[in-house]
């Protein structure tokens, strides 16, 4: 496989003595946007760490819904929640935009641990620190009303998709795929999201949303 080692979680905690391995092992995969990763209840047949790209994971919610768990970026891993003895994924991941990523077999992940003690200590933390991720959000889905949430959701993204040149989020995400992630109706996400705008908080045109009083949207996590 030919990559830059240090674009991926994997290479950059691995021993230098390892790349060999992971260059004949590894092999660089591309994703356009809209298209699915895995899918949640298929069998776990390897692992991604994401170079390039956004990604949802999500889970269904009801029968036809979704809930997105998180949004991933570069230095990211993806397909990790399957590593436990069920070997089916239990969460989906789909393309937000054309992806690039690191993408290897059970088999040669395990052996990778076993031989870079870095490598599984960086695993180990990145774990903890998705746990208490979701922690976080079990404790505000019920301590925090939805327009809370709406805010704390929007100040996420703006963080992890950035702000272009206009001010605005910088990413295509549509109305439902905020709704999934706060986790609410697209009726009821509309209707408050409104109301912030109203209230001078944010602007929006399209799929295009732009913040505009940072200080009174955290005020309201702080309120809900």
């Amino acid at each position: 496989m030919n990559h830059n080692h240090g674009d991926c979680f994997l290479c950059r905690y691995s021993l230098p003595e390892w790349f060999t391995a992971i260059s004949t092992n590894a092999r660089l995969v591309s994703f356009k946007k809209g298209q699915s990763i895995f899918t949640e209840g298929d069998v776990v047949t390897g692992f991604y760490f994401l170079h390039t790209g956004k990604v949802k994971i999500h889970k269904q919610w009801g029968e036809d819904k979704d809930l997105i768990i998180k949004f991933a970026g570069a230095g990211d891993v993806l397909g990790h929640r399957g590593m436990g003895t069920n070997q089916f994924y239990p969460v989906s991941a789909t393309a937000l935009e054309n992806i690039t990523a690191c993408f290897v077999t059970p088999e040669f992940l395990k052996t990778t641990l076993k031989v870079n003690n870095e490598l599984t200590y960086q695993l180990m933390l990145y774990y903890a620190n998705e746990l208490q991720e979701a922690e976080k959000g079990i404790r505000n889905m019920v301590h925090m009303d939805v327009k809370s949430r709406i805010a704390d959701s929007l100040l996420k993204i703006a963080s992890l998709f950035g702000i272009n040149d206009q001010g605005e989020i910088n990413s295509t995400l549509t109305r439902q795929d905020i709704a999934s992630f706060v986790g609410t109706t697209y009726e009821t996400l509309f209707k408050l999201m409104n109301e912030m705008i109203h209230e001078g908080v944010i602007e929006s045109s399209g799929k295009n949303i732009r913040i505009l009083d940072k200080k009174k949207l955290n005020s309201f996590i702080k309120n809900g």
